[in-house]
């Protein structure tokens, strides 16, 4: 995890941000268990309080359970929820901007796929 932390959002909330990452990024999988908030709290010199709110969203979610003397571990599907949550956030929130982007810009949306596909198939990210 990176240990720097932006004003614009509460730590909790960036915490929590990191470990959503980790778990879509393959990081952590279905039944691998979280640092431990004192590990995490100790490293990062965060009141553990902090990091406790941030995993107890995650518990929350139902992406992460709580193992009573043993820690917390990612939930089996933890990963196909956040893709899920995230596709539809993105359908929702940052496709409308695109689109409108788009069509602002006057691009067409064929050669925008061909170029995409380009990319792709030359190994790039964008």
């Amino acid at each position: 995890m990176d240990p720097k932390w932006n004003e614009d959002q509460p730590i909790y909330r960036q915490l929590r941000d990191r470990v959503v990452a980790m778990i879509l990024e393959d990081v952590l999988t279905d039944g691998d268990a979280l640092p431990s908030v004192r590990n995490v709290a100790a490293e990062y010199r965060l009141n553990p309080l902090t990091v406790l709110k941030g995993y107890q969203e995650l518990v929350d979610e139902g992406l992460v359970e709580k193992k009573r003397g043993r820690g917390m571990f990612v939930n089996e599907g933890a990963k196909d929820k956040l893709l899920h949550a995230e596709r539809q956030r993105f359908l929702d929130k940052e496709w409308p901007k695109v689109i409108a982007s788009i069509n602002r810009l006057g691009l067409d949306a064929k050669e925008l796929l061909q170029i995409a596909d380009s990319n792709t198939d030359a190994g790039g990210d964008e």
